[in-house]
């Protein structure tokens, strides 16, 4: 019961519309088969999360939706705000925090079809020894991020989607000198190519 309490899991999805969801992706195989694959990724992404020991905030993109498979009485459902992914995430984190009972907080996104329960409870136990638990993407980013205290340095001035977040982020944890663990490295979904070889479709 202490773990509910204290620990947090943030997941950031985009609402399912077709056109507005892997629009890289979609270049090459079209918006209707990006939603397709978009849906495959967030089904993924619910599976893991439903088996997460933890309070659940689901954060969409632009609206909430009380009718779809996301469990209303398992997921705490708010929208996101602000201009650009690193503004949505802090707003996020920070509202959050604002609950008392909570000490610890991870993010994850829905991008990560190889991300498993037991590295969201690796990060909730990390955070017990540091202060932040990074999970490193393949392309130089991340697909978690978790911190017991939010600090708006790891949000302002990020390129994101860049091959850098991930060493900026570490550079500016360095610069605090604050502890971090880094998890296992695993894969986006930003490409058709990465869709054939991580989703076998």
């Amino acid at each position: 019961m202490e773990q509910k309490q204290s620990n947090a899991l943030i997941i950031f999805i985009k609402n399912p519309v077709k056109g507005k969801v892997k629009t890289r992706l979609a270049t090459s195989v079209g918006e209707e088969k990006a939603l397709e694959i978009y849906n495959i990724l967030l089904t993924k992404t619910h599976e893991v999360a439903s088996k997460a020991v933890c309070e659940k905030y689901l954060f969409y993109s632009d609206q909430i939706d009380k009718k779809d498979s996301w469990e209303n009485d398992q997921f705490i459902k708010k929208v996101q705000k602000g201009n650009d992914l690193g503004e949505r995430m802090y707003n996020a984190f920070a509202e959050v925090f604002e609950n008392e009972h909570i000490k610890n907080v991870v993010i994850i996104g829905s991008d990560c079809p190889a991300l498993s329960v037991d590295f969201i409870h690796q990060a909730f136990d990390e955070l017990k020894q540091n202060s932040f638990v990074i999970g490193p993407a393949y392309d130089g980013g991340y697909y978690l991020l978790g911190m017991r205290q939010l600090r708006v340095e790891l949000f302002e001035k990020i390129i994101w989607g860049g091959s850098r977040v991930l060493n900026d982020t570490i550079l500016r944890i360095n610069k605090m000198v604050k502890t971090f663990f880094l998890l296992p490295p695993l894969p986006d979904i930003d490409t058709f190519e990465d869709a054939q070889k991580y989703l076998k479709i």
